[in-house]
């Protein structure tokens, strides 16, 4: 049994982190062993080696355990440090004396996120959809280009004011589209777990070709010398990884409502693109609006590699995605398709049918383990299937479908 205590700073910032275990089963003997973790000189990797010591006693396997999770895919990811409210909050556990104010450091994560982002090594089947919260900054550490930092699109109406929030959230008397609440229903205010799959798919790619050892199973994944095209980016956390990839140009699209455009798609390539070559634009399009919007017009045909990555969970929009996608694919062109389980294996199926009725045909697809990894360091895979007997939301999480998509000839 793991439990997870906090100390408290006079401003109310966590200013350490406890974690104790108890378990006669594993030959503790009831024994609590206790590991401080201190907010201002800890980091993941850290955090890991701190508690991979401790639990590192004969009868336990928490240490083989913490060793398989450590290289998975959501330990990329750990949020920046957010900006919190002084409060008046009185404590029981003073911080210890050689604790450094929080205030007074370069510390860039409190204990509190720190943790937050470690729970799905802890706990490996509930791996998370998405991460960050709306508006938040994260640090997405890649191997090979560093530390990148991403913006978290705010949550449409997001105000210092929550009345002014309620009130534009409301129907308005002439019966207008409220674009607040259309960006709402987008769900763009979060980095989702399968942009993460493509940015990673595109990174090894890169790494690989550097290398000279670009097998055929990854080289779907090159851009370079591509021309890029994102669909409900959100984040666009796969677009700026494919103009550090050397893609030709790299084109940033959401729907017109999506708090994306208001800010966080802008910051993200000025923080992370200043430096590289590879043309990138973002532009406001609306699946399906084709015909009469001129951005399309003069782009249609154009784009070798589109970008796909959890746009499925609104049915009554596939038919527009699958039209978008058949408008802007160039001849020879491939779509990438990851989606997550998060509503449900049915509507991702719904897609793939919608798919192939409309003239794209799927030229490769599995499913991909978020969590595992093989001896090798590889991905887990296996067969995808529509339908899966047994599965429910507690085992469905961890795993999402990957697929190629091609204009049928």
């Amino acid at each position: 049994m793991l439990a997870v205590r906090m100390g408290w700073q006079i401003k109310g910032r966590p200013s350490w982190l406890e974690i104790n275990s108890c378990d006669q089963a594993e030959g503790f003997g009831g024994q609590i062993l206790t590991a401080k973790i201190f907010a201002n000189q800890i980091t993941p990797k850290t955090l890991y080696h701190e508690i991979a010591e401790i639990f590192s006693h004969p009868g336990t396997d928490l240490k083989e355990l913490l060793d398989e999770r450590f290289n998975m895919l959501h330990s990329r990811i750990r949020p920046l440090t957010r900006r919190q409210p002084a409060s008046s909050i009185s404590t029981e556990s003073a911080p210890p004396l050689d604790f450094h104010d929080e205030d007074n450091t370069n510390d860039d994560s409190s204990a509190e996120d720190i943790f937050s982002a470690f729970l799905s090594h802890l706990f490996p089947d509930d791996a998370p959809s998405f991460h960050g919260d709306p508006g938040q900054r994260l640090l997405y550490t890649s191997p090979r280009y560093g530390d990148l930092e991403i913006m978290v699109p705010s949550y449409p109406g997001q105000s210092e004011r929550r009345s002014t929030e309620i009130a534009v959230g409301l129907p308005s008397e002439d019966g207008s589209v409220n674009t607040v609440d259309e960006g709402r229903k987008l769900f763009a205010h979060f980095l989702w777990s399968a942009a993460m799959v493509v940015a990673e798919g595109v990174e090894k790619a890169d790494t690989l070709a550097a290398r000279g050892e670009l097998d055929a199973d990854t080289a779907m994944w090159t851009v370079r010398g591509e021309r890029v095209l994102e669909l409900g980016a959100g984040a666009a956390l796969p677009s700026v990884i494919c103009a550090r990839a050397h893609a030709a140009a790299v084109t940033i699209t959401d729907h017109p409502s999506s708090p994306a455009l208001t800010g966080a798609i802008d910051f993200n390539i000025r923080r992370n693109l200043a430096t590289t070559e590879t043309k990138v634009t973002s532009h406001p399009h609306k699946w399906g609006t084709l015909e009469s919007d001129p951005w399309a017009v003069a782009h249609r045909g154009t784009f070798t590699r589109i970008i796909a990555a959890d746009c499925y969970w609104v049915r009554s929009q596939h038919e527009n995605l699958v039209r978008t996608m058949n408008w802007f694919l160039a001849p020879g062109g491939m779509v990438w398709v990851v989606a997550g389980f998060h509503t449900g294996r049915a509507i991702v199926a719904w897609f793939f049918e919608t798919a192939v009725q409309n003239g794209l045909e799927i030229e490769r697809i599995h499913e991909r383990d978020l969590i595992a990894t093989s001896e090798d360091g590889g991905e887990v895979r296996r067969e995808w299937m529509p339908e899966r007997e047994g599965e429910g939301p507690e085992n469905r999480r961890r795993w999402c479908v990957v697929a190629l998509l091609r204009r049928r000839e």
